[in-house]
């Protein structure tokens, strides 16, 4: 048996049969919307082939139940490309979601900011990405599959829809470019200078690879980002990992009512 229904197998056996409708991956901040959904929480290390998470504040559990009338996977976190240097991690994860039933998946992170017109505390909805990386989570993958069009890849439906929630929730839902730096280390002031030339908005260390692998199974595909800080050089404060996770629930609370509208309308 491989990994993956290994991990299907158990998924099945504590959380039912029933299919998941989408899959939601927490960044920073988000943690507790997790524990929002009805049903089992399922510890990464439980299921074969699911990543390798060490970074505080963060959540290993793969959640699957009833969040806001709709039945949902939620992955509490991420492996991140700085931790083993995989671009792929995620790609098992990814894959059980899709024989799980799910047609989108979702995606948050903690980013900062190249714009003063969203500052810390803000949301960004993801309109497109820059891979600054350079790294592909489908290098070598045998498939013709692997020629993954890019057009479009964070889906115009969806992003409408979560404007359309933003909106009803009085929330402003700003759009832009986000750029996916490796870290583990933030940028110098002169990358992003450079970033901001080559278009971006917003700069994170995650989500990209995510994108790419759900674009590659079929999935549909929206993103966003709670800003957490301005990026380096743009403002006086002292960018970390503690600033980081300190900041990230300011745009937490509107990113969970966003979601959370998003869901009812899927009922």
């Amino acid at each position: 048996m491989s990994r993956n229904a290994e991990a299907l197998a158990t998924i099945r056996a504590r959380a039912g049969d029933a299919p998941v409708a989408l899959g939601l991956i927490l960044g920073s901040g988000l943690g507790h919307l997790a524990h929002a959904v009805d049903g089992v929480a399922i510890p990464y290390a439980d299921l074969p082939g699911f990543p390798h998470v060490s970074v505080s504040g963060h959540n290993p559990h793969l959640h699957i139940g009833m969040l806001q009338g709709v039945r949902v996977a939620v992955f509490g976190a991420r492996e991140h490309f700085y931790e083993n240097g995989n671009a792929a991690a995620m790609r098992p994860a990814l894959e059980v979601l899709k024989d799980l039933g799910a047609g989108s998946l979702l995606l948050t992170n903690a980013a900062g900011s190249m714009r003063p017109d969203i500052p810390p505390g803000d949301l960004m909805l993801l309109s497109d990405h820059i891979n600054y990386n350079g790294r592909n989570p489908l290098i070598g993958e045998p498939t013709d599959g692997r020629f993954v069009p890019m057009a479009d890849a964070h889906d115009p439906a969806l992003r409408a829809a979560l404007r359309a929630s933003a909106k009803a929730e009085g929330i402003d839902l700003k759009e832009g470019v986000y750029a996916w730096y490796s870290g583990p280390s933030f940028e110098t002031p002169a990358e992003i200078r450079m970033l901001k030339l080559l278009g971006a908005d917003a700069v994170g260390m995650s989500t990209v690879p995510e994108v790419i692998l759900a674009r590659f199974l079929g999935l549909k595909v929206a993103a966003i980002s709670t800003i957490t800080n301005m990026a380096a050089g743009l403002s006086d404060e002292q960018i970390s990992h503690d600033h980081t996770k300190a900041m990230a629930p300011l745009g937490a609370t509107k990113l969970e009512r966003i979601l959370r509208h998003y869901l009812n309308t899927l009922r």
